[in-house]
């Protein structure tokens, strides 16, 4: 059988069964503390969720309670699948560099299948919630989404040839994970709402054997693996050398600026992350609350309409990439999140919180432009080596925002709920300043080259 190099239906399918339940997962746990609260079924409209806006009234103080318990629980599912997800995604991508791609491809959608269908006999059973935290930990043993991130995105690199269209390839690739993110939210308020929380669950497991099925079966990997290596008996002290000494040597032999560079990136990369995750996660707990009291077909609308930042700031990557350096890019992407979420911060009306998507069209920018100029920085052994380091920085940056940010909107929520969007775009000043750092310091001028595709071979020949 003839296999193929297309991994985007990979990418497709894997990014929408987990956005598809992604929300499904939030809104499920929402409504079983809330019946558990108040001891009777969760109210929902054809319009909003039942919402208490009367601020003295005894069923405000508990549906506040409700939303505290929620954050706090979705805090902790996040920092139980993260430590094993970090690992593992952490060897199975450093090491794809030898061993190959679609291990690192397989295994996570693997994992989501399993997740899948335990949350379909949690849901159809009325299982205990904390059965979540045992699903979340199989599921991070199996790499979960940082492992399949790094693993795209390097086999990504692999195809890429031309250094130049890596920025636009990449950028290709978060655009088909916003646009899958919109359709999957968008599509998961009425899947919701027409066929209820299992066969939400049962949808996305059987995405994901089809996903299975054709990684195992038509897709081809981009690395070749011989014979000899695959018959070859590594033994675990051999292996954990293999994994770590890619890594290593990826800062130990490269040139003195090389490595600032790299590690300038990404801590800025790290740090635009922390910003996003934790301001864009509440952002389903924010429009369940008071007093916008969305249902799950308005979540799903604000999820769609994620979609069209995604479109733009694709456009943006692809049209400035011809006319404006990789780190003018990323600050005009910094600059329109700060934008976006400060706007959030003071949205009380469906209207409004529709519109703050509007100063966010270019906020997604960051994202693939930095993952760019990382590879470009690269040699083409070092790709699973660097993809590694930002998977893993993906997995520990995402969990310790999410906690932060949800123990954070657990304590301001009474008070002020956008506190938390607020504290998010303050936040932005730090990977700014990381930037700002480049172009004023000793990175100016001809240093300031190595931030261009064509000048990377000169990279290597720079004196440390």
């Amino acid at each position: 059988m003839r296999k193929v190099f297309f991994v985007e239906p990979v990418i497709f399918i894997y990014m929408f069964a987990s956005y598809l339940t992604s929300p499904v997962v939030q809104q499920f746990i929402y409504r079983r503390l809330w019946e558990e609260e108040y001891n009777s079924t969760f109210i929902s409209s054809s319009n909003t969720s039942y919402c208490e806006q009367n601020k003295s009234s005894p069923a405000y103080i508990k549906q506040k309670g409700v939303q505290e318990k929620t954050s706090l629980f979705n805090m902790q599912l996040d920092l139980t699948g993260a430590v094993p997800s970090l690992i593992v995604a952490f060897i199975i991508v450093a090491n794809s560099d030898r061993q190959g791609r679609k291990r690192s491809l397989v295994l996570p959608s693997m994992g989501a299948l399993i997740a899948d269908i335990f949350r379909t006999l949690i849901s159809y059973f009325s299982l205990s919630l904390s059965i979540l935290f045992a699903v979340t930990f199989i599921s991070g043993l199996f790499g979960s989404m940082a492992t399949f991130l790094g693993g795209g995105f390097a086999y990504i690199a692999d195809l890429c040839h031309d250094e130049k269209q890596k920025t636009t390839r990449i950028a290709v690739v978060d655009l088909i994970f916003g646009v899958v993110s919109g359709l999957a939210g968008l599509s998961s308020g009425y899947i919701l709402r027409e066929i209820g929380f299992m066969w939400t669950f049962v949808t996305a497991s059987l995405l994901h054997v089809v996903n299975i099925i054709y990684i195992i079966f038509f897709l081809e990997d981009t690395v070749s693996i011989s014979e000899t290596q695959q018959q070859a008996q590594v033994s675990y002290k051999e292996l954990l050398k293999e994994t770590f000494s890619g890594v290593y040597m990826l800062f130990k032999t490269a040139p003195s600026k090389k490595r600032i560079l790299i590690i300038v990136l990404l801590f800025t990369f790290m740090t635009y992350l922390f910003t996003v995750f934790g301001g864009s996660s509440l952002f389903t707990l924010y429009e369940l609350d008071e007093p916008l009291c969305w249902n799950e077909v308005y979540i799903g609308y604000g999820a769609a309409a994620f979609t069209s930042v995604s479109l733009t700031s694709f456009l943006g990557v692809y049209f400035f990439s011809k006319c404006l350096k990789d780190i003018y890019i990323v600050f005009i992407g910094i600059f329109s999140y700060i934008g976006g979420i400060i706007m959030a911060a003071f949205a009380k009306t469906t209207l409004l919180m529709f519109l703050v998507r509007v100063p966010s069209l270019l906020c997604l920018m960051p994202v693939p432009v930095l993952r760019s100029m990382l590879s470009k920085v690269v040699l083409a052994s070092e790709q699973g080596a660097v993809f590694a380091c930002i998977a893993c920085l993906e997995v520990v940056t995402g969990t310790i925002s999410l906690s932060v940010f949800n123990v954070l909107y657990a304590a301001t929520v009474a008070w002020f709920s956008g506190f938390s969007f607020l504290l998010s775009a303050g936040l932005c000043l730090i990977p700014l300043s990381a930037l700002c750092w480049l172009l004023c310091t000793s990175w100016n001028g001809e240093d300031l080259a190595l931030l261009v595709p064509d000048e990377v071979s000169s990279i290597d020949s720079v004196d440390s």
